[in-house]
């Protein structure tokens, strides 16, 4: 049983910053592409950023780049985001995701439909 645990969420003031962590349990996923989405209410869920296996890869939405950074630590299993310059349009549940199979060094993929594992997600909210 694979679990992903989020934390690190709250409120925040615009221009102001946070750091999610995603923490893994029930099996490794050092080989597996990882990933942060969020849905805002009434929204969609949306990609915001992946990484790939060896970490050397890693993807942003438009609307976030140059803002937020993934990162992660393969032998602690987790994986981060780091959000600065936040700003009210960020406000959201975010989430974190995994690939259940191992993909190439380079594969961080933004499409939902590519992760198999979910965390319950944590609450970021900023206030302008």
């Amino acid at each position: 049983q694979v679990q992903l645990v989020e934390s690190g969420g709250g409120l925040v003031q615009a221009g102001g910053s946070l750091r999610l962590s995603c923490a893994t349990s029930g099996r490794t996923l050092s080989t597996s592409a990882m990933g942060w989405f969020r849905q805002a209410p009434g929204k969609e869920r949306e990609f915001v950023a992946a990484i790939s296996r060896s970490g050397g890869s890693t993807d942003y939405a438009d609307s976030v780049k140059g803002r937020f950074t993934i990162s992660r630590d393969s032998p602690k299993n987790s994986v981060y985001l780091q959000m600065n310059s936040l700003q009210a349009e960020d406000t959201a549940v975010y989430y974190c995701a995994a690939d259940r199979y191992p993909g190439s060094a380079g594969y961080a993929p933004s499409v939902k439909d590519a992760y198999d594992y979910w965390g319950q997600g944590t609450q970021v909210t900023v206030s302008s």
